[in-house]
């Protein structure tokens, strides 16, 4: 819901950080892949309730996404990274509601698999619609640099960040604040079914060109 806010306040703090990154030669890859890998963390420390370990995991995993996106501005944004972007925090979000179901399976498990199932909800309209937007030539304007299409929403990235943080703060109070955070999932997935529905409706067919026979 804030992320457009937060990524221009932030921008400058990491291109200055990304900078001296850049001269060491690290690349954008590398860092989603460490990120990546530092974030996965946080599912074996929550199933060993270790849940300061999972916090930092989370921390730094965030840090890494922020780092990745400044230094590929700084050397060559690809569509190969950004992919390998998307898909690693997908599977990175998902594995947090997993660790806290593994942690307490009694307790935590039906709200953890709630979760799961709300992450697929805000996952998927999120990504049919970016394929789609780039198919139309739809820009957002507040991400310019993105390799996707960026459809905001209640629960972003900063949204779901915050409710990881108070996960990990709080974990005994998880069956009630996962509980909140699936429903406002919900909310942002139908908001964006039928936002993206509703413009690409209003679009004409994007006729494909078809190969000459023999090609």
């Amino acid at each position: 819901m804030i992320d457009a806010i937060l990524y221009r306040r932030l921008r400058p703090v990491l291109d200055g950080v990304a900078k001296p990154l850049v001269r060491l030669g690290v690349g954008a890859n590398t860092v989603t892949i460490v990120g990546f890998i530092i974030g996965l963390g946080a599912l074996p420390a929550l199933a060993w309730q270790r849940y300061d370990l999972a916090l930092l995991c989370i921390l730094l995993n965030r840090l890494s996404d922020g780092l990745d996106g400044a230094i590929a501005r700084h050397t060559q944004p690809t569509d190969a990274g950004g992919y390998l972007d998307s898909v690693m925090d997908f599977i990175f979000y998902s594995s947090v509601p997993f660790g806290f179901l593994l942690a307490d399976p009694g307790t935590f498990g039906v709200v953890a698999g709630l979760l799961m199932f709300s992450f697929m909800g805000t996952a998927a309209t999120f990504l049919a619609f970016a394929v789609l937007a780039g198919k139309h030539g739809i820009v957002n304007p507040n991400y310019p640099n993105k390799s996707l299409h960026y459809m905001g929403g209640i629960t972003e990235g900063f949204e779901t960040i915050l409710a990881f943080v108070v996960f990990c703060l709080w974990p005994a109070a998880f069956p009630v604040t996962g509980l909140i955070f699936a429903g406002l999932c919900w909310l942002t997935a139908l908001t964006r079914l039928y936002l993206g529905f509703q413009t690409l409706r209003q679009l004409p067919p994007v006729v494909e060109r078809e190969l000459p026979k023999g090609s």
